[in-house]
């Protein structure tokens, strides 16, 4: 399902693969998969990034766009579930190197 950005007000910004929640992964995982995959990663952060740089203080404590939460909320929640991901990985990485023990 693609869903509209609540921060930009604009129900035309999606993330760009299909999928986003669960997105299929490729049938023969490899370095040239990972690095598309990495790249969208950090093009789809630098506009998240942009977008935030652009609010305005008082825009801050705003009602987000067809949402219940403020737009610092929405903020504060895409920073809480990136770091969440994050330890994920970390987590990951931890056990795998503990696998090859």
């Amino acid at each position: 399902m693609h869903r509209p950005a609540p921060l930009l007000a604009d129900p035309t910004i999606t993330f760009p693969r299909r999928g986003s929640n669960w997105p299929r992964l490729p049938e023969q995982p490899d370095a040239a998969a990972w690095k598309r995959d990495t790249a969208l990663l950090k093009r789809e952060h630098d506009l998240l990034r942009r977008a935030i740089a652009r609010f305005r203080p008082t825009q801050l404590a705003r009602r987000g766009w067809r949402s219940k939460w403020t737009n610092v909320e929405h903020i504060f929640g895409i920073a809480s579930h990136d770091l969440y991901h994050a330890g994920q990985i970390q987590l990951l990485k931890r056990l795998s190197r503990a696998s090859n023990r």
